[in-house]
């Protein structure tokens, strides 16, 4: 990223203010002293006029960032007959240089050159040796622009260099902000799973003694029963999600073992002891199947019988898992629409769905539901299966 001259042009402080007037004091001291002599003995005027344009110069230099070119110009103009401006006419030229714009340079440097030769042809104090005070004209010069381009040159790789670092900084900082997000998202999947499928257990059981007038005494042991066992295994499983949750990891429990494809039968048989009819179309081996893809398929199952269980418990379910390598699984979950009210149920809130979408995204796959012309709810997902 190429910066402008001002974004690398650093603030200065009241001690470079401090030593850089010295400096030009003492450059301006070293080129007039000898003329200063000489102007005092025989010319008072040019004594006068010389140190004016000098001070005057002393204080034009404190706007040469805003005016570089103009600055710089002015001040190795008025060198040609002021030798107390050599000064801050070097100051200048140095600070322009430091932009490294050729086409600023270049006049600069030739108005400098041509002030330095005008000042050192008619000087009283100057001797006949022009052959080698010429070149060292030169030579000064030339250094004056290089050191100038080193300077500017190694404040924009500084201002780079801080640049990146801000960049990096900015840039770590939303990978660390995307990260939380993912793992409060991947969190929440697994306590909405796990919860879910639980709660709903309750919630239906809970409902049955609510409603149901002719139920025997057993019947109502049998399901408070299921209640108290829903309801101690969702405190187990809210238990082991929040462990993960900890920031010290000897407080938090292990993560138990995720669900796999050979549990799927277990969730169904679960399904159906808690009342929901279940009728299995087709089911695919899965002993083959791979953990990530079959943590899926089981997380997908139970969302859907999970739905099942909350809006439509009084219909047949028809599950089919379908497919294999090379060609993925094909999950498929229908149910009917329950015809009438049951009175209040469990709150809809959609995120069940959203997170198994996310899941499945997750591996490649994709999943759809929609409600047919003969009021059906299907769920349908495909997941990858590599050869």
């Amino acid at each position: 990223m190429q910066l402008a001259a001002v974004d690398y042009q650093p603030p200065l402080k009241r001690w470079n203010h401090i030593w850089r007037y010295a400096l030009m004091f003492a450059l301006s001291m070293a080129g007039w002293i000898e003329m200063g002599l000489w102007q005092w003995n025989h010319d008072r005027a040019w004594f006068a006029l010389d140190l004016a344009l000098g001070a005057a110069c002393f204080v034009l230099i404190a706007w040469r960032r805003r005016f570089p070119l103009q600055i710089a110009l002015l001040t190795a103009a008025l060198s040609s007959i002021s030798g107390f401006v050599a000064g801050p006419a070097t100051l200048a030229l140095v600070s322009l240089a430091t932009r490294r714009r050729w086409r600023e340079i270049i006049p600069a440097a030739l108005t400098s050159l041509a002030a330095a030769v005008v000042l050192d042809w008619y000087s009283p104090t100057s001797n006949d040796g022009r052959l080698i005070t010429w070149p060292i004209i030169v030579a000064a010069i030339a250094v004056t622009v290089g050191w100038g381009m080193y300077i500017g040159s190694r404040r924009e790789l500084l201002a780079t260099l801080r640049d990146r670092a801000h960049t990096a900084e900015s840039d770590q900082a939303t990978r660390v902000v995307q990260a939380r997000a993912a793992e409060r998202a991947r969190i929440a999947r697994e306590m909405h799973d796990v919860l879910a499928h639980r709660i709903s257990l309750v919630t239906m059981h809970a409902g049955a003694l609510t409603y149901r007038k002719d139920l025997s005494a057993d019947e109502m042991r049998a399901t408070a029963a299921v209640i108290q066992e829903s309801s101690h295994q969702a405190l187990v499983e809210l238990r082991d999600v929040l462990g993960i949750l900890r920031d010290d990891p000897g407080d938090a429990t292990p993560e138990l073992p995720q669900p796999s494809a050979v549990d799927l039968p277990g969730l169904l048989d679960e399904t159906r002891r808690s009342g929901i009819h279940i009728e299995v179309v087709e089911l695919v081996p899965l002993e083959g199947i791979p953990d990530t893809l079959g943590r899926t398929l089981y997380r997908v199952v139970q969302e859907s019988l999970t739905n099942v269980r909350k809006h439509a418990p009084n219909t047949l379910v028809r599950v089919s898992v379908s497919g294999g390598p090379s060609i993925g699984l094909t999950i498929t979950v229908c149910n009917p629409l329950e015809i009438g009210s049951r009175g209040p149920g469990s709150p809809e809130s959609g995120l069940g769905l959203i997170g198994l979408s996310e899941r499945t995204a997750l591996v490649g796959g994709h999943l759809s539901h929609r409600i047919t012309t003969r009021r059906e709810f299907i769920v349908e997902a495909w997941l990858p299966w590599p050869a």
